[in-house]
């Protein structure tokens, strides 16, 4: 180990300009305020305006809506472009009891009066609009529901509906 040594006496080292760096600071500050403060600015003058629409979405236009049936919510009318409103009668009644507006069904056909024959999916995914309220003395001719589905899917509902049952499974 070397020697231990005193250390020499010295004038204490001092800086050109002296309080410089507290100025710095507060420049520095003021530059990014007034930075921010002109971003801010440009954003909002190149932003979208009512006729534009948002950027960097494509236009669409607003999707088809149905006329409100009354006592009805009007967003429980929405229907996604290309779709149509389909009234369908479920066989079981105490299922479409479960239903509610906005709900995703599947809608399977029995063919044939007899039980345990062949079904089929006749609707996948199709958007429940109404659930109206049975009629007194419907008996057991099941119970109405209102889906929205692409038309072709439409024309298929209603084709399994006048050859056989249909049912209705919830997603």
């Amino acid at each position: 180990m070397p020697a231990t040594r005193e250390v020499p006496r010295f004038d204490p080292v001092r800086v050109r300009g002296g309080h410089r760096s507290g100025r710095l600071v507060r420049h520095r500050r003021r530059a990014v305020a007034a930075g921010l403060a002109v971003t801010a600015t440009a954003f909002v003058a190149a932003g979208p305006r009512e006729s534009d629409g948002a950027r960097g979405h494509p236009r669409a236009r607003p999707p088809a809506q149905t006329a409100p049936v009354s006592g009805e919510h009007p967003a429980h009318t929405r229907r996604t472009a290309g779709s149509v409103t389909a009234p369908v009668r479920i066989a079981d009644a105490a299922t479409v009891r479960l239903l509610r507006p906005g709900d995703r069904v599947d809608v399977i056909a029995a063919e044939g009066p007899v039980p345990g024959g062949e079904a089929r999916v006749v609707a996948r995914g199709a958007r429940v609009t109404k659930v109206p309220e049975p009629l007194e003395g419907a008996g057991d001719s099941g119970a109405l529901v209102v889906l929205s589905v692409p038309r072709a899917t439409a024309a298929r509902l209603a084709g399994a509906s006048a050859t056989g049952r249909l049912a209705v499974t919830l997603w």
